[in-house]
């Protein structure tokens, strides 16, 4: 796991924190290509994103997504 923090979208559109993605996930993160890998404990990979650094970041792409905590339940994919 990367050390680098930041935000993205997941499938139900939230915006989350790399560093408390929820569930038991994880985040890899790939700050050069702005690539976020979220994994289930075992190493599934569950989900693909776009990292953003910073919330100013995310206002700048047009992203109106509501940030919410780690305890927030993903739910099902679409």
């Amino acid at each position: 796991m990367s050390d680098v923090q930041g935000y993205f979208v997941d499938w139900n559109g939230n915006l989350r924190s790399t560093d408390d993605p929820g569930e038991d996930f994880t985040c890899d993160v790939d700050n050069v290509s702005r690539y976020v890998a979220v994994m289930t404990p075992r190493g599934t990979l569950v989900h693909e994103a776009t990292l953003y650094r910073t919330l100013d970041d995310i206002v700048k792409a047009g992203i109106t997504s509501q940030l919410v905590p780690g305890s927030v339940s993903w739910g099902k994919p679409d």
